[in-house]
């Protein structure tokens, strides 16, 4: 539809000529607008919040606590069962130690037996302090 045949005339009409018409309020006005911060108050209080974290956290504590004293006496048994058999481990590294050192000085004999002097056993480091051989075989040509 054109603009001449709403108005019912013929040709371009001038704005002036043009019947006023204006946007405005409603009767009454429009409702108030709520621009106030309001924040629903649902849920917990921070305080109750805050409680519940600390139960969480005291009950977790209290859980590792338990667990420590769980794992601490588990390694203590461990502790005592080595101890126990401590002993009887020594006891077989000395005999096994023995039938070593009298391999060894018989093969020192055995070698050193042309060399004039030559005191099987001996240490030749004067400290004046026996200290046992390091590890596993004490013949050097093993190894």
């Amino acid at each position: 539809m054109t603009e001449a045949a709403i108005r019912k005339k013929a040709g371009m009409a001038s704005v002036k000529d043009m019947p006023l018409l204006q946007d405005g309020p409603p009767p009454g006005g429009f409702a108030p607008v709520r621009y106030a911060r309001r924040i629903p108050s649902k849920g917990p209080s921070a305080v109750a919040i805050f409680l519940t974290a600390l139960g969480a956290f005291s009950w977790g504590m209290y859980q590792v606590g338990k667990g420590n004293k769980i794992r601490r006496a588990i390694k203590e048994e461990k502790y005592a069962a080595r101890r126990a058999i401590l002993p009887m481990l020594q006891a077989e590294e000395d005999e096994r130690f023995v039938k070593e050192w009298k391999k060894y000085l018989e093969e020192e004999a055995r070698i050193m037996k042309d060399v004039p002097g030559w005191k099987v056993g001996e240490s030749v480091y004067h400290s004046g302090r026996w200290m046992p051989p390091a590890t596993g075989e004490m013949r050097p040509e093993v190894w």
